[in-house]
């Protein structure tokens, strides 16, 4: 797991943030992520973000399963077991639309929610670092990544120029682990002593 340095500021209103946003990206700042306590509509695109390809995947699982179920019982009932109902043909097609629709949705609904958990890194018992425990409640998060030739004063000034409050530096651990925030908060602090050291 990796510890990055970021700057991070906080925003109370909504009609605060859009403007902040924009003004930061345009000034070239890297946003890392903005943790809002409700979705914001317009937010990804003035982020920045790329449309999302999710529906891709959905397709993709939805033909998964369409082959599935259709190959499996095409090698089922005309391969290795054939079976006559009532005189119908081994291959027959329109009795098996019923299961081949329900896998399809089945393989299409599970593989979008695990993916969906993967992109977002949330699962049970994950943990993730938290900019701001407020960011749950009523405030706005926005988290620029630090390099090596950010100037942070500078960029802490720029922050609260635009609004926002309790603006600081924070190392954080971007990815996700299984176990106690307290151990990681530790082992975070150790990790920060030793590079300044």
């Amino acid at each position: 797991m990796s510890v990055k340095k970021f700057i991070t500021g906080s925003f109370y209103e909504e009609a605060k943030l859009f403007p902040a946003v924009k003004k930061v990206r345009r000034s070239g700042y890297k946003i890392h992520d903005i943790f809002t306590p409700f979705p914001i509509h317009g937010l990804d695109k003035a982020m920045g973000l790329r449309d999302t390809s999710l529906h891709i995947a959905g397709f993709i699982y939805g033909i998964t399963g369409t082959t599935t179920a259709l190959g499996f019982i095409t090698w089922a009932l005309t391969v290795d077991w054939q079976l006559d109902f009532g005189g119908k043909p081994f291959f027959s097609l329109p009795a098996w639309i019923p299961i081949t629709f329900e896998l399809t949705v089945l393989f299409s609904a599970i593989g979008m929610v695990l993916t969906f958990c993967y992109l977002c890194q949330i699962a049970p018992f994950v943990k993730k670092d938290h900019f701001n425990l407020r960011s749950t409640d009523d405030t706005f998060v926005m988290a620029l990544e630090c390099t090596e030739t950010t100037n942070e004063a500078e960029v802490i000034s720029f922050l609260e120029s635009l609004g926002a409050v309790d603006v600081g530096v924070q190392y954080k651990e971007t990815g996700w682990w299984l176990g106690r925030y307290d151990k990681e908060s530790k082992r975070i602090e150790q990790n920060v002593e030793t590079a300044h050291s």
